[in-house]
């Protein structure tokens, strides 16, 4: 079973920019869709976007279209998670998890099978 490892989030001003980092241990990443998640202190997690085993974007949130992208690179068992024009709103725990399609908080997105232990990402105004 693949395990999950979230790097490179931090303290960032707003209209900055971060990448996140989801790197993969154990067998066959590149069988895996992946999807990032967050979660906000007092709000449920939610999905942001999804690729899937064959490099396919398949979904992105509103919330985070037009700003952030979702990427992976199968040689070095990692997604990316490229983050601009960061707000104060984006402040959360990141996750990155293993997914399958299917619906998630109300959107037919992915869903997660396990997460990781998370970064976090704080937006300052």
């Amino acid at each position: 079973e693949v395990q999950l490892v979230e790097s490179g989030g931090g303290l960032v001003q707003a209209g900055g920019s971060l990448r996140l980092s989801c790197k993969a241990s154990g067998s066959f990443f590149d069988d895996y869709a992946i999807g990032w998640f967050r979660q906000a202190p007092e709000k449920e997690r939610e999905v942001l976007s999804c690729i899937s085993d064959t490099d396919v974007i398949t979904y992105y949130a509103d919330s985070v279209k037009g700003r952030f992208t979702i990427s992976r690179d199968n040689d070095k068992n990692t997604a990316y998670l490229q983050m601009n024009s960061l707000k104060p709103e984006d402040t959360a725990v990141y996750y990155c998890a293993p997914v399958t399609r299917g619906y998630y908080g109300g959107s037919y997105s992915c869903i997660p099978d396990f997460f990781g232990q998370g970064t976090q990402v704080t937006v300052s105004s």
